[in-house]
């Protein structure tokens, strides 16, 4: 084998079972802290959103503000299946640590610079553009973060406990939120929404805080294999003298489009619930209720702390029980309960939003914590990277990035303010309809996929 063709790697006999389990766990490290900058991050946007539109978006009508706000969070998301594509093909033809290594420099570095910004006093409209400029170079870059984290841990993963192991990724995803709400509900409390200190630096140091960050993930990850099923695919490519797909996105349309669909449709669901029960809601209570911001961030925090735990007990579920009949049951589950969920949140009494979020939350882990095994498991090991960010990242850019834009302006349109509910069950019943359509693969090794 000559020096430029990939070292395979056979962990049942190159490595001790000591050896193996420490790499795992670094390998869990570097993609949990990766995704945790980036949710962090979308979580400090999201909570802050409304000291943001002081900033950037300056104005007497507050929900108009609030909407321009959440509007450039949506034009962001537009960049991500463009991002899916480029690190998808980078991770499949490439490998997964390289694709992972560059994007985490990108997205950390255009998060830092967002926290630079100067608002719409000094510079007017260039304000603005700037925000939606970097949010778009974060987007891209971040595309590649989730579908490359889960799929590095899954390839590295014994097949029997791959659920509990890639339910670390969506749990990144809510302890960055926990982290973001309670920097917010922190500041909040202490300076109060519209001081100077939070209007003028305080929504900054979450976005600051990504530059170390992202420079320690890089370090990590640049120390690492890439992941076994990954080099041994290369070696057998190598062997019979071939080499990776050089467009393993035209492969994945071409032979995998069914799969892609199915996929996209079991993502739509995560997209929409995520950005409804995580991030929407406290802003559905404030700007829609006017709920008190102290009460709803308290909620938000105690939801996101329960939600870390449902998400693991999710993952160990799903390695029993099977991810095709647990991604049905969260859809179900939101068809039957969202309506009335929006009723119950119209009360305005603390201890029933709770209850209810908390409930929407459990519902929204079932699929959360299995979704990544899930779409590890669906695509084989030349597009796996590709189909996965894709389908994961379309669903995010149509549905996901545009939850809270899309709820607040059907409200304004209908006057109707459970109107989100209605949108909700719909995404709902077009998840349960992909999943019915779905194959089970659990346990499954992926090589064989």
């Amino acid at each position: 084998m000559n020096a430029d063709q990939p070292r395979p790697i056979n962990n049942e006999v190159d490595l001790t079972e000591a050896e193996k389990h420490k790499t795992l766990k670094k390998v869990v490290f570097s993609s949990f802290l990766g995704n945790f900058i980036e949710w962090f991050d979308y979580a400090s946007y999201s909570y802050l959103a409304t000291v943001i539109a002081l900033v950037f978006f300056p104005g007497e009508d507050k929900m108009v503000s609030t909407m321009m706000t959440f509007g450039v969070f949506a034009l962001a998301f537009l960049v991500r299946p463009i991002g899916a594509i480029f690190w998808g093909n980078m991770g499949d033809k490439k490998g997964r640590k390289w694709a992972l290594s560059i994007s985490i420099l990108m997205m950390s570095g255009a998060t830092f610079l967002i926290g630079c910004l100067p608002g719409y006093a000094v510079i007017g409209v260039g304000a603005p553009l700037l925000l939606l400029l970097m949010r778009m170079v974060q987007s891209f870059s971040a595309s590649g973060e989730y579908a490359g984290a889960a799929t590095f841990i899954a390839e590295y993963s014994p097949k029997n406990h791959r659920g509990f192991y890639c339910s670390m990724v969506p749990a990144s995803t809510a302890v960055g939120l926990l982290v973001g709400s309670l920097f917010a509900t922190w500041m909040f409390n202490t300076f109060g929404a519209s001081s100077d200190f939070v209007v003028n630096w305080g929504w900054r140091i979450p976005f600051w805080l990504a530059g170390p960050l992202g420079y320690i993930t890089h370090y990590i990850r640049e120390h690492l294999e890439d992941s076994p099923v990954y080099a041994k695919m290369q070696a057998e490519l190598a062997e019979k003298g071939m080499k990776s797909e050089d467009k393993p996105i035209r492969t994945l349309f071409k032979k995998h489009f069914r799969v892609l669909a199915i996929s996209f449709g079991a993502c739509v669901l995560n997209a929409v619930g995520f950005y409804a029960v995580l991030t929407y809601l406290p802003n559905y209570l404030e700007a829609t209720l006017n709920y008190d911001p102290a009460q709803a961030s308290i909620i938000t925090t105690i939801v996101l702390v329960v939600y870390i735990g449902f998400i693991f007990l999710s993952g160990r579920i799903s390695d029993k029980f099977g991810r095709k009949k647990m991604l049905i049951t969260a859809a179900a589950g939101f068809v039957v309960f969202t309506i009335p969920a929006f009723w119950l949140l119209n009360t305005l009494d603390f201890f029933t939003i709770l209850v209810v979020e908390l409930v929407m939350c459990l519902m929204l882990t079932i699929n959360d914590g299995t979704l990544s095994s899930y779409l590890c498991e669906t695509f084989p090991t030349d597009v796996r990277y590709s189909g996965f960010a894709l389908s994961f990242n379309l669903a995010n850019a149509i549905f996901g990035g545009s939850a809270s834009y899309i709820s607040f302006a059907l409200i304004n349109v209908t006057g109707d303010p459970i109107a989100p509910a209605y949108y909700m069950v719909f995404i709902a019943v077009l998840a349960l309809g992909a999943m019915i359509a779905s194959h089970e693969h659990t346990g499954k090794d992926l090589s064989e996929v």
